[in-house]
């Protein structure tokens, strides 16, 4: 008897110190009293936003480094379904798109993850992080809305990226302690409907126990119409820098239930974003750090958006509107940000010195050193030569797609949701000339014409060219040709949309054409492929004829007469000749037009000199090799007229206008 009550307690021991480990090692993330806790600890987010898309994968462990030494101890990052889906049903979870990778990777480094899966994101990326298809779909679809037919698209989706992030929740060992539901929904939409559909999703695939969360500016206005009110979802807010804190963290209270109201301003802003025509936007370095002291001392947690921004590679770089939709601003390919951590991955500088002597105040753990800069480099000298003109490659192509319709239809409807489309159609010669008037053009349309009637045909003619920004009825100048004149609009997409009342952005022609005051009908549009972000394939018809018999010697014996203001494709390469200088450079556009650039067929962007302010874009290292290494660039107007660019080792923003290149904030 004695014996098997000796064996009775200490089977009860045991079993309760196996609970007291359980209670102990259990990972939890939750709020009360006003507060996050971290496995059973008072703990403040002092985080910061960085976007995997915006970050080659190569890099991602270098700038999450970097923010572990800015003393970051959360990554806030966004999900951007375009870039996942960019066609129906064409998955893409590989390279830029390897989300999971990336955040086992902050896992690796010891951060947590703040997820911001949408459906809508903004991030000054096309479309708000929606994809372009669904633009298409007919009838219109209502997108942010509790509309059936958009809430079917954003479940299908769901139910593929929400249980692919599930493993990587906080309590099944993960870094994810919160997951956003939409994004600032208060500056948009009244919908609650639709934020409660987005609530019973995420629930449905993600459990009861991660916190999911909004972000709302810190006004009524904005709170009343973006947030769930009770405990189901917490209410973060965002601010314009530099606000007193303390009214707008008193009015969170009131959105969340009574000690559920942690002060969290989910965008602390570091800096903002640029578009093109604009002087630089910066931030003073002090003002910043004091700002967010201000947070951090009333024990308030804060996301730094950004604290790096990165760069708008391919296609991706999103607009947005002023009172209406003709006041559009198309962003940047770099969205540097002003981040502390620039866009090349630079922390020498005053912001991040600063925001790292205030975070160390408040940091609980230690924070590790600085690192270095890394080393970029300038190739030189890029002698190019035109491979062929726009017209010319087109018409060697068997792989153009051709869509006939007796008006314009969108690029959307075309299929083509990135880049160009050209719109043809003809019309009978005059002897006094035509006028031409596009009432709706998404966003820019360089217009030609020509008279194939001409002996051995005639090149296609610049008449002009008609913005979104400034429509204007166009001249076209008196032809004598036999048969009718051929008339081809180029309409370049320059980033849709991604914030505001105009959203549902569809691009290229969007009304009726008229030539002297008559519809103009029986229109072809033809898709023009070039390589997006996501999509690079192995032989892209249009980069590889650019490609073609490609020599050193003709590039610069022929530069003179290879200049054209038709649109044309230039290529060139450099070579780097030890496999230890393979570093990361830039490419200055000085005394180019407007245009695509690809390196190694990978697109970095757009570059727009004569508009400005960014005159250089970054080519990361990874993207660049040992031995030779080729660009391409689509140039559509002015190119320079010695056919050269350059490889310098610093971004540059003084291009465009004569004024003043910097803009305070």
């Amino acid at each position: 008897m004695a014996r098997k009550r000796s064996s009775r307690s200490t089977t009860a021991f045991i079993f309760f110190a196996f609970l007291s480990i359980i209670v102990v090692t259990a990972r939890n993330f939750e709020i009360s009293n006003d507060m996050f806790w971290k496995d059973g600890q008072p703990f403040q987010i002092i985080g910061g936003d960085l976007h995997y898309f915006r970050v080659l994968p190569e890099y991602w462990e270098d700038r999450l480094l970097r923010a572990k030494a800015l003393g970051l101890n959360t990554i806030q990052t966004y999900v951007p379904w375009n870039l996942h889906e960019p066609k129906p049903g064409k998955l893409v979870f590989e390279g830029i798109a390897d989300i999971v990778s990336f955040l086992k990777l902050c896992h690796k480094l010891g951060f947590l993850v703040m997820l911001r899966p949408g459906p809508y994101i903004c991030a000054e990326w096309d479309l708000g992080g929606f994809p372009a298809w669904l633009l298409a779909i007919k009838p219109a679809i209502r997108l942010r809305s509790s509309d059936p037919d958009f809430l079917h698209f954003v479940e299908r989706w769901w139910e593929i990226l929400l249980p692919t992030v599930a493993p990587l929740l906080y309590e099944n060992g993960g870094p994810i302690i919160m997951v956003q539901i939409e994004n600032e929904y208060g500056s948009y939409g009244n919908d609650k409907p639709y934020l409660h559909h987005l609530v019973t999703l995420a629930r449905g695939h993600l459990g009861d126990d991660i916190i999911l969360y909004t972000t709302d500016g810190g006004s009524r206005d904005t709170l009343e119409k973006g947030t769930i009110r009770g405990d189901v979802v917490f209410s973060a807010v965002d601010f314009t820098t530099g606000d007193d804190p303390r009214p707008i963290f008193e009015l969170q209270k009131e959105f969340n239930a009574p000690g559920k109201s942690p002060p969290l301003s989910a965008e602390f802003y570091t800096g903002w974003l640029t578009h093109w025509g604009e002087k630089l936007a910066e931030t003073n370095a002090k003002f910043t750090a004091a700002a967010l002291e201000n947070i951090l001392a009333q024990n308030g947690s804060a996301v730094l958006y950004m604290a790096h921004g990165g760069t708008n590679f391919g296609f991706y770089s999103g607009a947005n509107t002023g009172g209406d939709e003709t006041n559009y601003k198309p962003d940047l390919t770099s969205y540097d940000y002003d981040a502390p951590i620039r866009e090349s991955g630079d922390v020498n500088n005053a912001k991040f010195k600063e925001l790292r002597k205030v975070i160390k105040q408040y940091s609980t753990a230690s924070i590790p050193s600085v690192p270095s800069d890394n080393e970029k480099t300038g190739y030189g000298l890029i002698h190019l030569q035109r491979k062929g003109l726009f017209f010319d490659i087109l018409n060697r192509l068997d792989s153009i797609e051709v869509v006939e319709s007796e008006n314009p239809i969108s690029m959307e409807s075309v299929g083509q949701m990135f880049g160009f489309v050209l719109y043809v159609s003809e019309y009978p010669s005059k002897e006094d000339g035509s006028i031409l008037f596009i009432p709706k053009v998404h966003d820019r349309a360089q217009v030609f014409i020509s008279c194939s009637s001409e002996d051995n045909g005639r090149r296609p003619i610049f008449v002009g060219t008609i913005e979104r920004w400034s429509n204007r009825k166009l001249g076209l100048p008196k032809t004598k040709c036999v048969s009718n004149i051929s008339l081809y609009v180029l309409v370049e997409n320059m980033g849709r949309v991604n914030y505001g009342p105009y959203m549902f952005d569809r691009k290229g022609i969007l009304s009726f054409v008229y030539l002297d005051g008559r519809i103009l009908h029986q229109w072809k549009m033809l898709s023009i492929p070039l390589n997006n972000l996501n999509k690079v394939p192995r032989a892209n018809p249009i980069i590889q004829v650019a490609y073609s018999e490609l020599t050193k010697t003709s590039a610069r014996r022929k530069a003179k007469e290879n200049v054209s203001e038709e649109p044309a494709f230039y290529a060139g390469h450099f070579s780097i000749d030890n496999v230890n200088h393979v570093k990361d450079t830039f490419i200055s556009f000085r005394g180019w037009g407007k245009g695509i650039a690809f390196v190694n067929e990978f697109n970095i962007g757009r570059y727009w000199p004569m508009m400005g302010p960014q005159c250089n874009l970054y080519v990361p290292a990874p993207i660049l090799q040992h031995g030779e290494n080729i660009v391409v660039l689509l140039e559509l107007e002015s190119p320079n007229p010695e056919l050269v660019i350059h490889s310098v080792d610093q971004p540059e923003f003084t291009c465009g206008s004569s004024i003043a290149h910097v803009r305070q904030l």
